[in-house]
């Protein structure tokens, strides 16, 4: 089948504003807009790195709705299957500025627009015209209709032969309780091909130590490639065909936030996989733009495009 897509994936992405000065949220005055969101930032990734993108969503008819539509436009990502409600608004967070550590984030997405996704939203022809597909356990968290368009969008590419990357993206306030979000996320899990847990997630997802105990349990689940995010320490992966190794991280000085670094390591991989690279180069490239994320004051920021990637791995800091 003709592919007029290399990648599509589907979530919901919100109108984020980020906190121009340091300081608890309740004090702060001024604040700046941007495109928020797992998955938007992934589409956002690989558009930027070449590799054309799909992205299917629904959003409110208000403002922020505009604003998402316009904002992933810019980013040459496709739109053509993302659907408009008067019924729901559009999501959003705010997000404070730190100066160390983690910022604190405060989501509004209570029966968003995004949340209502459900089977009458699937676009046969618009899935199949696409290679690969991405797909985060947060969708599945939002509401039992989004599950069910997780499930049936990664049955519906496995049938036809396509690839499928899962990245766990852990938010435990989005579940009811901790053993819905381990057997729900286990579950995506076996329908994958690539599996992108952190290693704080896959003991989480699994009461497993290390990392080769994790990639193992989901090898034996069917997934073809597991990847472990180690931080700052780089990556592992394994392979069902039993290919394994670690892969050093990226030098970074000073880490600006960490929001994002997960996209942006799912991002390398996906888009290096995509180009039949080998897996170790396809992890170093995850590490690498991980990297550049966490040295970035946005979600988005850090993602380079091609020339901006290449450099920075040439430099090898």
């Amino acid at each position: 089948m003709n592919t007029r897509l290399e990648a599509v994936t589907f979530g919901e992405p919100m109108a984020m504003f980020y906190a121009n000065e340091a300081g608890p949220l309740h004090e702060v005055t001024s604040f700046s807009k941007a495109l928020a969101g797992a998955e938007s930032n992934v589409a956002t990734g690989l558009s930027r790195l070449g590799h054309k993108t799909g992205y299917v969503t629904k959003l409110g008819e208000d403002s922020f709705g505009q604003f998402i539509a316009g904002a992933l436009t810019k980013e040459q990502i496709d739109t053509g299957s993302i659907s408009f409600t008067k019924e729901f608004p559009t999501g959003m967070l705010i997000k404070s500025k730190v100066l160390t550590g983690d910022p604190k984030v405060e989501y509004f997405r209570k029966n968003s627009a995004a949340s209502k996704l459900s089977l009458a939203d699937f676009d046969e022809a618009y899935f199949a015209s696409a290679g690969h597909l991405h797909v985060t356990s947060i969708s599945s968290a939002l509401s039992k209709t989004c599950h069910e368009f997780s499930i049936h969008a990664m049955e519906f590419m496995k049938q036809r032969g396509k690839t499928v990357s899962l990245d766990p993206n852990l938010r435990p306030t989005l579940w009811p309780d901790k053993e819905t979000m381990v057997n729900t996320i286990n579950d995506l899990a076996t329908r994958c091909d690539w599996f992108l847990p952190g290693l704080s997630e896959g003991r989480t997802l699994t009461g497993l130590d290390t990392p080769e105990e994790i990639a193992g349990f989901y090898l034996e689940r069917g997934v073809s490639l597991v990847v472990i995010k180690l931080g700052p320490e780089g990556a592992y992966y394994k392979t069902a065909s039993g290919a394994e190794g670690y892969v050093a991280g990226f030098k970074v000085e000073t880490v600006v936030d960490t929001v994002g670094a997960g996209d942006g390591f799912a991002v390398g991989v996906i888009s290096a996989m995509l180009e039949k690279l080998a897996v170790a180069e396809a992890v170093k490239r995850g590490n690498a733009i991980g990297a550049l994320a966490v040295m970035s004051p946005g979600d988005m920021d850090g993602l380079p495009v091609r020339d901006g990637l290449e450099a920075f791995m040439k430099a090898g800091v």
